[in-house]
């Protein structure tokens, strides 16, 4: 081969490799210093979402006292999630616009993006795996079964196993209108789990009126909804309305793309569950974040 011949080969062998480079999803970050990771959003005094804050905006504490902080990133982040829903016999009448309302979160996942589908009753459903392709995900939502009972928790816990092992911010969207009444698995267990897995817990709660062959019932989500979405820092919103749903999901999606990426190495790492709290320094904004964090070595493996 010519030295020239040669000379295009590497040319385009490095073009390629370039390619390939631009085509591969963001990085998620590794150090081999136990760094924890707080994905926080920050709305003003009418709710809205504040985008733009820079580091020095931030404050962190540790069961207390303030904590360096070593990762900072304004930038959407990837995620992957899992959209768990209520289609137990409450939801009977509502499971079409249900599913459209879930579309709406669907539809905003980007290429870089990951989820599944599922859905509990009797039975708890899950697509199969995690997928950027939108369509397919949308599809998958006409293919899940209605039951009776409600096993929220049991949900829950199957959405954290689905995430297993998976890098990045892990996102848990699930939807009820009622109360657990047949879970295997208590709250505080898959509360726990949540926290110590750093999985962040999104819930949308709906109170609904629905025949239950005898009379009309009033149903109320469960209390458990609000508490696991503030541990975890993701959100909760409880509806009156089924018109409420669609932009709810979407609000959902917009919130992911719109946190902050805030991550500090502890001072102590003593196996115990610490405090977090949250601050920004600048005056009528809220930041919600999550509450605490297992200071462990590491992660508990995945």
């Amino acid at each position: 081969m010519s030295r020239m011949s040669s000379l295009v080969c590497a040319v385009a062998l490095l073009a390629g490799s370039l390619v390939v480079a631009a085509n591969e999803p963001q990085p998620v970050f590794k150090s081999s210093v136990r760094t924890v990771p707080i994905y926080a959003t920050v709305v003003d005094a009418s709710g809205r979402l504040v985008p733009a804050l820079e580091q020095p905006d931030f404050t962190i504490l540790d069961n207390g006292k303030p904590a360096d902080v070593t990762l900072f990133s304004n930038e959407s982040q990837p995620f992957t999630a899992v959209v768990m829903l209520d289609t137990s016999a409450s939801m009977t009448a509502n499971l079409k616009l249900l599913n459209r309302a879930a579309e709406q979160f669907l539809l905003r996942l980007l290429p870089v993006d990951k989820a599944q589908v599922g859905a509990f009753n009797d039975k708890i459903q899950l697509s199969g795996t995690f997928t950027n392709n939108r369509d397919e995900l949308i599809g998958a939502l006409n293919d899940l079964y209605f039951g009776n009972p409600t096993r929220l928790n049991d949900a829950i816990a199957t959405s954290l196993d689905a995430l297993q092992g998976i890098d990045g911010r892990r996102v848990v969207l699930v939807f009820t209108d009622g109360e657990d009444t047949s879970s295997r698995i208590g709250f505080k267990n898959v509360l726990e789990r949540a926290r110590d897995e750093e999985v962040m817990v999104y819930s949308i709660g709906l109170e609904s009126e629905y025949f239950n062959g005898m009379r009309v019932v009033r149903s109320r989500p469960s209390r458990d909804l609000r508490r696991i979405s503030d541990e975890t820092g993701g959100g909760y919103f409880e509806l009156l309305k089924t018109a409420e749903l669609a932009p709810t999901f979407s609000r959902v999606a917009q919130e992911l793309r719109s946190q902050y990426l805030i991550g500090f190495a502890p001072s102590s790492l003593d196996g115990k569950v610490h405090k977090l709290e949250v601050k920004v320094t600048k005056p009528g904004m809220t930041v919600r974040a999550r509450k605490s964090y297992l200071a462990a070595p590491d992660k508990p493996s995945n």
